[in-house]
């Protein structure tokens, strides 16, 4: 009996097991927690306390502006927002969906003109 040279090696099932392989590493890693050490950290005298103030404007269908629910004109609610810190401060607006929109962007303009980062649009479902 005459044997055949040995020049091509069938690979099919080396994939086949490596397939096998990635797909055990791949379900059992999503099991593995994270051990973190446990440590109880020392207290300090001084405490920075950053208190952020929370402003909510508001807009009603008739075109009145309210600065947390006190009625103002729109020029004391520009000077009120022009004296918060645009970092620090979050401004909720509220709009009534029948007011005029040019009162929602003066309010909109003067926020982004001062440079807020924390603001948000109220609205509902």
């Amino acid at each position: 009996m005459r044997r055949e040279p040995f020049d091509k090696m069938n690979v099919v099932p080396f994939i086949d097991i490596v397939l096998v392989l990635l797909v055990i590493v791949l379900a059992t890693a999503t099991f593995v927690t994270n051990q973190t050490i446990k440590v109880d950290l020392p207290t300090a005298s001084s405490e920075k306390n950053e208190e952020k103030k929370s402003i909510t404007i508001a807009i009603n269908k008739e075109g009145e502006y309210f600065y947390n629910k006190e009625a103002l004109p729109f020029e004391e609610i520009k000077e009120r927002l022009h004296k918060l810190d645009p970092k620090k401060d979050i401004v909720s607006l509220h709009t009534d969906q029948k007011s005029e929109f040019q009162n929602f962007v003066n309010v909109i303009d003067i926020l982004k003109e001062k440079g807020f980062e924390n603001i948000s649009i109220v609205t509902k479902k």
